[in-house]
């Protein structure tokens, strides 16, 4: 028999766990994350870097701190939130595994919006323009002999890993060298904004003025275009020629070198094993990367000159980048926060068109 202490006491605990479990706050629903990758300073009134426009003009105001990542969340009342991952590629993939994983953020049908700055081609971009894109390519693994050892045959010293010389064929990417996006939602995505005036200016007619590729001479605009992720920034004219072929290699010749990037396969590769883990869509992913400058030196300049002048807020369409990386991307933001009660259930495509605007 039991005593009535007894019956007391388990009553008491029965009690103590039913209010554990109804107090227990559910998870916040997150829509869309923005993804930046680098700030110059604080998250608000100095200099801006990816961060800063999002918090500013988003009023991104809730700070929730992400002790396994690189630095805090931020969030507002409509479920947008951003995410400041840090340089390279091993800050990216740490940041976002551990945002993916963290139980206080219910993300299961959030999207994904990487924007940030890049270095990109002067065959097909100009300054302060902004590049959807289709696929990411990892620039990192493989192999490489110095330039002054490779074989004189040879276009580049840098080698596929399983493979004896550039560029040998079959192509055989390994996981996580190239990343396939959601075409529908990136083709959407740019529908969606291609039509977004972006501000050009004297300076930039100035510098773009210095280079002969194709596009290099355009005032910025929207555009489709594809990324390599490499955490080694590379500048020069051979290493902008190399990535023209690397780019189609591994893509079989689907995917189009436009824009160099540090972190979006470190990202991309940490989303893959979210969605693997039903924590994340990994059809909700896209990547939206505007040109600070271009990936090879002047006319008239060495590589090594050029390269010197390659800093973080000194790139010469760097403030231009920023703002087109917010203009084109909070239209996306917008549209998809506007219209949640269709997305949250059904992901755009370029076949859907647009809900009309309330």
């Amino acid at each position: 028999m039991i005593s009535p202490a007894r019956c007391f006491f388990a009553l008491l605990l029965l009690s103590a766990l039913a209010t554990t479990a109804i107090a227990k706050p559910k998870p916040i629903v997150v829509k869309v994350v923005v993804v930046a990758m680098f700030e110059v300073g604080a998250d608000t009134g100095d200099q801006p870097g990816e961060l800063q426009y999002w918090v500013e003009r988003d009023h991104l105001d809730r700070v929730y701190p992400l002790s396994a990542g690189y630095h805090a969340v931020r969030m507002n009342g409509d479920g947008e939130m951003a995410v400041l991952t840090g340089q390279g590629t091993a800050h990216a993939a740490a940041t976002i595994m551990a945002l993916g994983l963290d139980p206080r953020f219910d993300l299961s049908h959030a999207f994904w919006l990487i924007a940030g700055i890049a270095g990109a081609t002067p065959e097909r971009a100009s300054l302060g323009s902004a590049f959807w894109a289709r696929w990411v390519v990892d620039g990192d693994l493989g192999y490489e002999i110095d330039a002054r050892e490779m074989p004189p045959d040879w276009p580049t010293g840098y080698v596929p890993l399983r493979k004896a010389k550039p560029f040998e064929a079959p192509a055989a990417p390994l996981d996580g060298q190239a990343y396939a996006l959601n075409e529908g939602l990136a083709n959407w995505a740019f529908n969606l904004t291609r039509a977004t005036p972006l501000a050009d200016t004297d300076h930039l007619k100035e510098i773009r003025g210095n280079f002969d590729g194709i596009a290099a001479q355009r005032s910025p605009f929207v555009a489709m275009g594809d990324e390599m992720s490499s955490s080694t920034y590379w500048h020069g004219k051979l290493f902008d020629e190399w990535a023209s072929q690397w780019v189609p290699y591994f893509t079989g010749g689907k995917g189009q070198f436009v824009t160099t990037a540090m972190e979006d396969t470190g990202t991309l590769q940490s989303l893959a094993f979210l969605d693997h883990a039903g924590r994340v869509d990994a059809h909700r992913v896209m990547v939206l990367r505007t040109v600070s400058n271009f990936d090879r030196q002047p006319r008239g300049m060495t590589a090594a000159e050029s390269l010197s002048k390659q800093r973080i807020g000194a790139y010469s369409g760097f403030l231009p980048s920023l703002e087109a990386a917010y203009t084109v991307g909070h239209v996306v933001v917008n549209e998809l926060l506007s219209h949640w009660s269709n997305y949250a259930v059904t992901i755009p495509s370029a076949q859907q068109p647009a809900p009309s605007k309330p």
